[in-house]
Parts: C-alpha cells; structure tokens; sequence
C-alpha cells in the first residue's frame, strides 16, 4: 500500500509532504542556478584576463603533476583522517594568499604614499598620548572622569595635530560660510603648538627607512605574533617567541636586496605577509596537536608551487600569456593597451579605504551604542530606526550628490580629493555600519547585562566591560563587508569629481585620487577598444573581485571564529 505523503493538522488545513519536498528542490535548484551563473560569469572573465590555454602544454603538465596531484592527495588524506585539520589547513592556505595580497599594498603605501619617517612620527605620536592615558587612568580614583578625558582627548589632539589643527580649519571653513567666528579666518594659518608629528618628522638625522619599519611594523606584529603561540608558556615564552618573529622581518630587510628586492618592501611583505602566517602555522602545530596534520596542505601547495616554477624555469616552458602580471599591477594607465597599468587606481583604492574607515567606523560604531544602550524608546527613537534602514537604501549615485554638494560646493573644499571621497563613501556605508553593530550590539544576551548591574557596575562600565568585548566580532565583521561595498562603487566618486585617469599616487589627503573601479569604468568607456574591452578590462575587474574576496573571506573568517568561541 502506498504511504500517505498529506495530512490533515488543525489549524494548517491539508499538509502534503511531497509540497515540501517541491518547494526544498525549488530551493535548491535557485541556490545552485545563482551560484553556477555567477561561477560561469567569473570565469568567462577570469579567462580573458588569464588566457591560460596559451601557456604550452608541458607548463600545464608541469604543474599538474607538481601541484594539482600532490595537493589532492594529502588533502584526501588529512580529510579522511580529520575533517577539523582539514579545515585548518584550508584556513592556513587562505590566510598565507591573503596576508601576502594585504602585503602588497601595504608596501605600497610605504613606497610611494607615506615616508617612514612620516609613519614614524605617527606611531610615536600615537605612543606619547597614550602613556598619558594610562598615567591618568591609574588615577582613576582621585580624577573626576571629565578630567581624565579632557586631559587624554587634549593629549591625543596635541600629540596628532598641535594648535591649532583641525579646529582652525573648522574655524575657517565657518567663517566662509559667514557664521561669526572670532579669528576664524586666520587660525588655520597659525601654529601656537607644533605636534609630535611635525617635530618627529622635523629631525635631521633618522635611522634607515626599513629600520624604521622594523620597529613600527615588525614590532607590534612581532608582539601579536608572540602572544599568539607562546600565549600559555609564560612570559619569557612569549618573549623569546615574539624576539624570533621580529628577527625574521629585520633579516628580511638584510636579505631583500641579495634577491632584488629593496629593504623597505621586503621589510613590509615580511611583516604582514610572512610572520602572520607563519604564526598561525606555529599556533596550530604547538596548541593543537589534533590539527597540525591540516597543515600538510598549505606545506604541499607552496612547494609544489616552488618546484613547479623551477622545472617550468629551468626547461624554458612558456606560461601562459595573462594580462594580470607584474607589469600591469605596477604601471600607471597608458592609452596603449599593451602598456595600460592599474597601479595609482590600486593605491588610490587603498587611501580611500583607509579614510573611510577612520571617518565612518567611530561615528557608525558610537551611533549603534547610543542607539542600543542609552537611547530612550519615544517616537523620536522610532524615526531616527526608519530613517537608517531607509538610507541604507539609497541609491549610490546619491551619496555622491549630496557628497558633492556638502563638501564641494558649501563647503569649497576641492573636488575629487581622498578626503572628499572618503567622507562621501563614509557617508554612503555609514547605515551600514550603525545596521550591522547594532545587530551585534543586540546579540549580547541580557543576561550580561544584568548580572553587570547586579554587580554594581555603572552602565558605561557595563558598555566597555561586557557589551564591547562581545559584540566587537560582529561589529568589525559588518564594518569590513562595508567596506567591501565602499571599494567597488563608482557613481558616489564621479559625482565628487573624482578623475577617471590618474597617472600617480597621492601622497596628501588633499590631493585628486582615483579608484580601481573608475578606471575599469574608463577602460570600457572611454578607451573601448577591442584590445582595452577584452584584456584589459576583465585584468581590472579580476584584481578588483581578487580584492572584495579577500576582504570579505577576512569578514567571514572572524565570523565564524567568535561564533564558535562563542
């Protein structure tokens, strides 16, 4: 006799399992149509801009028996033998390809955007305020709290910008829209204090640029690093861990030049690109012995990288002809599509990432905590709750005319500038972030909350103290998926003015910038050639999906890393 595949429950009326069993293929069959159409649009574009049936068969072969075989079979074998060391191993292989992509432009940065010694003169700007802050914070009992954060806020202002920094030119900007402020047209002209920036970066005589480095890039990763694999063997463990991690970058720095490398990016690549992975790989190997067989996989990649790229070098075997080389990430645009680079729209990319980091995450993160923690629940509250969810869809193009009109033309400030774009992008992702932190903020249980006041804890201790640490991991999860957003938009920028072609860096905030999807946007405009449509524009857009990826697999890795901690 057939089964019954429907029943009859109160209240639901006739339920048929074979409907469920239609409506999950349905779901399966849309999951997997999106997911294979965007596979397939991704490697249409990928193989215009690799081209990799033109490399000879023997390079294929090559690499195929030294990379492809190898690779599937100690990977088949660590799966079989634990599916928890299989999952380190991928995670370790996706974080060296990572580091080593972050790597690349944080060398960048520090080659042709920002002077060492300017970068030194930061962090030790940076350091003397926050001794102060700690000074005062062991005071604690004997300062009012408006004391102490009076006299840190004056110390960090001091420290960054002097007298009378950014609020002379605030006063400026005032007057020009004739609002009455007294010497507000002249104290951006003035300086009454000079910062410990300028007069770091004032000193006649300064150690190497990649010493520097060493010690401002190298040190602080080294520390990490060190707390990170000796975090249970006590501190001359940690030490002596973290000393290893920082000899590694200075070596660098010594060696880089033997293998044509300066020491200033091999400084760079080895602090951000080698010593994190590296850590991981200690971490797992040293506190997860259950797991460090996973690490036979990346072991096995880079190897048979190395050694497929030897044979392929030594036996003179051509590879394939991509558009993704060298060349094109380290040259500037060229009307010629052979010579056409992306390297200013990379940098420009960078700096505008950087600058809406630092403009958007404070405000959205603050305006999240208000929101959750002290704001009353009235109309007002409601209003401001639809107003956000409503402007987190708005339309780019948008952003980038009200960007234009508040900073552009009230405000006069020049168009197209890395501050310009990156206040506009802030302002574009800043619902965003306030959405996602909020989130976040709400997923702490209340439960926290409450045995926190049943200690005695004040609300802003319970804020800094259990809502922060908890919530942290979603916040910066949905602040780095922003971001990810902020980086592929195009119409924000080319209604602020920004110019599609750039042939160089910026090196001030000051100056006109570029991005990576401007330019992709110019080569399939205003240089739509055949040449520039089909090589050059699929490179481009290969490096910038290359770039969203990595940002969001570091969203989703932190994710799901506090979510298991959890």
């Amino acid at each position: 006799m057939a089964a019954d595949t429907s029943d009859v429950t109160a209240g639901f009326g006739q339920v048929s399992r074979t409907a469920g069993r239609v409506f999950r293929a349905l779901l399966l069959a849309a999951t997997l149509f999106g997911i294979v159409f965007v596979t397939i649009l991704l490697l249409y574009v990928a193989n215009d801009a690799i081209q990799p049936l033109t490399a000879d068969p023997g390079w294929h072969l090559t690499f195929f028996l030294t990379l492809v075989v190898p690779t599937a079979g100690v990977g088949a074998f660590v799966y079989r033998r634990s599916q928890a060391a299989f999952q380190t191993g991928m995670l370790a292989l996706g974080f060296v390809a990572v580091a080593l992509l972050f790597s690349g432009g944080a060398a960048m940065l520090f080659i042709d955007i920002v002077r060492p010694l300017t970068w030194l003169a930061v962090v030790v700007a940076l350091a003397v305020p926050a001794a102060i802050a700690v000074g005062v914070t062991a005071y604690d009992q004997r300062l009012p709290f408006l004391a102490r954060f009076g006299v840190t806020t004056a110390a960090f202002y001091l420290s960054l910008f002097g007298l009378p920094g950014p609020l002379g030119t605030v006063a400026s900007w005032l007057s020009q829209l004739g609002l009455p402020v007294p010497l507000g047209a002249t104290l951006g002209s003035v300086r009454l204090v000079p910062s410990v920036v300028d007069v770091v970066s004032g000193v006649p005589v300064a150690p190497a640029p990649w010493l520097m480095l060493v010690a401002t890039v190298g040190g602080p990763i080294g520390v990490v690093a060190g707390h990170a694999v000796a975090r249970d063997r006590g501190r001359r463990a940690r030490v002596a861990a973290g000393s290893a991690f920082l000899a590694v970058v200075a070596v660098a720095g010594v060696v880089g030049p033997a293998v044509g490398v300066t020491p200033v990016p091999a400084v760079v690549v080895a602090a951000v690109g080698m010593v994190p992975p590296a850590a991981y790989a200690a971490d797992v190997a040293v506190n997860a012995p259950r797991e460090r067989v996973g690490l036979a996989v990346p072991a096995t990649v880079i190897v048979g990288s190395l050694v497929g790229a030897g044979i392929v070098s030594v036996v003179g075997l051509a590879g394939p002809q991509s558009w993704v080389d060298w060349a094109f990430l380290t040259s500037a645009h060229s009307t010629n599509a052979e010579s056409a680079g992306f390297y200013p729209s990379i940098g420009g990319s960078i700096l505008l990432m950087l600058s809406v980091a630092v403009l958007a995450f404070p405000v959205g993160v603050g305006a999240a905590i208000y929101l959750e923690e002290y704001a009353p629940d009235n109309w007002l509250t409601r209003v401001i709750d639809v107003n956000i969810s409503n402007l987190a869809g708005v339309p780019s193009v948008v952003y980038g005319l009200l960007g234009f009109g508040l900073f552009v033309t009230h405000l006069n400030r020049p168009a197209g500038t890395v501050l310009i774009g990156g206040a506009t992008l802030g302002l574009l992702i800043l619902p965003i972030i306030i959405i996602s932190a909020r989130e976040a903020i709400r997923s702490v249980p209340e439960a926290q909350r409450a045995a926190s006041d049943g200690m005695g804890a004040t609300k802003w201790q319970t804020v800094r103290n259990v809502v922060l640490p908890r919530s942290f991991s979603g916040i910066l999860t949905g602040t780095i998926l922003a971001l990810g957003r902020a980086i592929g938009e195009t119409a924000p920028l080319i209604m602020i003015g920004a110019p599609t072609i750039k042939f160089s860096l910026p090196t001030q905030v000051s100056e006109t910038v570029t991005a990576m999807p401007l330019q992709v946007y110019a080569w399939s405009s205003l240089y739509a050639t055949p040449d520039f449509y089909t090589k050059v524009v699929p490179a481009g857009v290969v490096v910038l999906v290359t770039v969203l990826l990595a940002m969001n697999s570091v969203a989703i890795v932190l994710r799901n890393k506090y979510q298991s901690h959890d």
